[in-house]
């Protein structure tokens, strides 16, 4: 016998269900609504582009190329410099990112040729930065060694070491790479080819960006972390574990500075050549003073770094009469000027700059 009760319960159930059954319907003409409009976008991009740029869309389609080129080669400096901002944001400087990518660069390479998994690649590029970073971090934070001179020392280890393994490499081929796209986007004219026909890692960078300016400005996590690279004494003082803190953070940086690396001989120029990261390790760490240890700025100022690349291409294809010399050196020049305008403000830097960084910590 059903009581008012039950009859109640099962009126709200059906309440219930009735209510969820019209969202189900209006979530279904949202995204059929969504499906639409990106297959009607590309047409109606065109037609803007028609009348927006008329004789001129060459130069525009010019201009997109060159940014989503930019955005390539920015890539390769931009995961390694968020790498050595996590290290720098601890109290610590690598200068060894360098080696790390060279040693990353033929791991990744080497298990490519062996497995034909990029996979496995670019994790072993992780691995081989990581530990190359530890390596790093038991030398500087438990036996107190100079950072700037251990640094040094794995950079120069890591071009060694690099080059030795990669001999019996030099020759080796990759399977054939794989086609990126984003779906809907990559049909878009002028902006689908340019922007959004690239590696996920691309997108990835911009991915990693917010998210690390997330952990460091609103997590606990990451105020812990500033807080040693700011007060390691401190931080002890309050109980936190400030060598393990720095190891982790130096440890995650060597796997950013060798996913950098693992990108650049499996998809950037995918083949093994000595010495091929060709000082991209030094500029990420001058981009990490250059970008005032701010995430965004760092990725701004590795697509700066990529755009000027560019335009080094673009002169020589257009046959300017200058040593090609001296446009290799474009953006490393272009670089040394921006630190040297901002090292003007040395007031701008001191507020930005960890306290401690680069000072050897002792727990007492």
């Amino acid at each position: 016998m059903r009581t008012p009760r039950s009859d109640a319960d099962h009126a709200a159930r059906l309440g219930i269900a009735h209510h969820f059954t019209r969202q189900g319907h209006r979530l279904h003409k949202t995204l059929l609504r969504l499906v639409r409009l990106l297959k009607a976008l590309p047409q109606a991009v065109r037609d803007f582009g028609h009348a927006a740029f008329g004789c001129g869309a060459g130069l525009a389609l010019a201009l997109l190329l060159t940014v989503g080129l930019a955005l390539i080669l920015g890539l390769l400096t931009a995961l390694a410099s968020l790498g050595l901002l996590i290290n720098e944001k601890a109290g610590i400087v690598n200068l060894g990112a360098e080696g790390m990518m060279l040693c990353a660069a033929i791991a990744g390479f080497a298990t490519v040729a062996t497995t034909g998994s990029d996979t496995l690649g670019f994790l072993a590029g992780m691995g081989a930065g990581a530990l190359m970073a530890a390596l790093f971090g038991v030398l500087v934070i438990w036996m107190n060694t100079n950072q700037y001179a251990t640094g040094l020392a794995l950079s120069l280890f890591g071009g060694g070491f690099s080059a030795f393994v990669g001999t019996s490499y030099v020759q080796a081929k990759l399977p054939e790479r794989m086609q990126f796209e984003v779906p809907f986007l990559a049909d878009l004219p002028w902006v689908g080819t340019a922007l959004f026909k690239h590696h996920p890692l691309v997108y990835g960078a911009i991915a990693l960006t917010l998210a690390l300016i997330y952990f460091l400005y609103r997590t606990r996590a990451g105020l812990v972390l500033r807080a040693v690279g700011e007060s390691p004494e401190s931080a002890h003082a309050l109980g936190y574990p400030v060598r393990r803190i720095r190891l982790l953070a130096v440890v995650v940086g060597g796997a950013l500075c060798g996913l950098a690396g693992a990108y650049i001989s499996l998809i950037y120029t995918p083949l093994w050549v000595e010495g091929m990261v060709a000082g991209k390790g030094w500029i990420a760490l001058a981009l990490t003073t250059f970008a005032t240890w701010r995430p965004a700025r760092v990725l701004l100022g590795a697509y700066l770094f990529g755009g000027v690349t560019m335009l080094q291409f673009h002169l020589q294809t257009t046959g300017v009469d200058v040593p090609s010399q001296f446009l290799s050196m474009l953006p490393y020049v272009a670089t040394i000027v921006v630190l040297a305008l901002i090292s003007k403000n040395p007031r701008w830097l001191r507020v930005n700059m960890p306290a401690s960084i680069g000072k050897p910590f002792y727990p007492g």
